[in-house]
């Protein structure tokens, strides 16, 4: 166990490694698919936001018409899988994902079922009927979703509806589908990632899940991992004895983080990255202040969760917002130290931001 004796010095250090496990600082991936599968799954509640996650962690020449082709051919899939919330997962990873964290989305939604009257019998129901409206390879919308169920005399009042296709992603039955237009859609699970010949056994499943993680996100601490998962603490610590033995472990302020033995550049990248809402970089982790100073927190919504992020050094410098031209994009920094003399990197993560979207940059 290696320690580091300045607790500044070495966050700076933990910031640099998380920027290059999470192939901000580096590129090793040249597709979606092989990204995603590296990060193992990717908040996606923002749907532009989680395309532009990937977009920044893939090399120059990456697009959003490319992201979004990736989902719309099933190259990538979004379903709600951790914590309950919309994640991009690849074909491969998904089933058994949403088998080793069902048992605790059941706990959290079963008083929830009953009071909506959404019991067993009911979800085996409305999971037949989705599967019959989906069968020939349709993407349907929600409201087509909600049709088909009423026709096979299952309520879709109130919250019913939601909580009846959320059950379906459990599941295994239906994932969000390729964009119509605008609207999201549903289609068949089985039609981009059948049933796999051996499933995943529960303790491979979670020792797959800790491996993926520490070595996407780490240094981070086992508690970290309970909170990206959403299993419970238990089941995160027995993920992490199963893979600890090639991990390294760092100690920092008393805590103890985990990481991979892969190399990381030697000092604190100094580029600048403009980071969606939900990022990884931050909502990956229970406690954030190695790359947010809690002084700074509060200007957040949700201590740094929701809104877009300026990067530079490994270290969060502002927000930012961006207002969509027919040609252009105008982007907004709203640093927390407005006398700060804005580097040329800043520039440098605008037009890269840009260039994903095809439009010219306007300061």
């Amino acid at each position: 166990m290696r320690r580091q004796r300045h607790p500044g010095a070495a966050k700076r250090v933990l910031a640099n490694r998380r920027l290059y496990a999470q192939q901000i600082g580096r590129h090793d991936f040249t597709t979606p698919a092989d990204l995603v599968a590296w990060l193992g799954a990717v908040q996606a509640q923002d749907y532009g936001a989680a395309k532009w996650a990937l977009g920044l962690r893939l090399p120059e020449g990456a697009t959003d018409a490319i992201i979004e082709r990736a989902i719309a051919e099933g190259a990538i899939l979004r379903t709600h899988a951790l914590r309950g919330t919309w994640q991009l997962v690849t074909p491969k990873d998904v089933r058994w994902m949403l088998k080793l964290v069902a048992p605790r989305l059941a706990a959290r939604f079963a008083t929830r079922h009953r009071q909506l009257e959404l019991d067993a019998a009911t979800f085996r129901r409305s999971n037949a009927a989705l599967e019959k409206a989906l069968r020939d390879g349709s993407h349907l919308t929600r409201a087509e979703l909600a049709t088909a169920l009423r026709r096979a005399r299952i309520s879709t009042a109130g919250q019913r509806l939601a909580h009846l296709l959320a059950q379906a992603e459990a599941d295994a039955v239906i994932y969000s589908g390729a964009r119509r237009w605008k609207q999201s859609t549903y289609a068949l699970l089985d039609h981009r990632s059948p049933d796999p010949p051996r499933p995943l056994a529960r303790a491979d499943a979670l020792a797959e899940l800790a491996r993926r993680y520490f070595r996407s996100r780490g240094p981070a601490t086992v508690a970290d991992f309970a909170w990206w998962s959403g299993l419970p603490a238990a089941e995160a610590r027995v993920g992490l004895e199963s893979v600890k033995s090639a991990l390294i472990s760092d100690v920092i302020d008393g805590q103890i983080y985990w990481r991979s033995d892969e190399p990381a550049a030697r000092t604190a990248s100094a580029k600048a990255y403009l980071l969606p809402a939900f990022d990884e970089y931050l909502i990956a982790y229970r406690a954030r202040d190695a790359v947010l100073d809690p002084r700074h927190a509060e200007r957040f919504h949700g201590g740094g969760l929701l809104d877009p992020c300026v990067i530079l050094e490994g270290t969060v410098i502002g927000t930012w917002r961006r207002a969509l031209g027919r040609r252009s994009v105008a982007i907004d920094l709203h640093l927390f130290e407005p006398g700060l003399r804005r580097p040329p990197a800043l520039a440098a993560a605008a037009a890269k931001y840009g260039a994903f979207l095809g439009l010219d940059v306007v300061a």
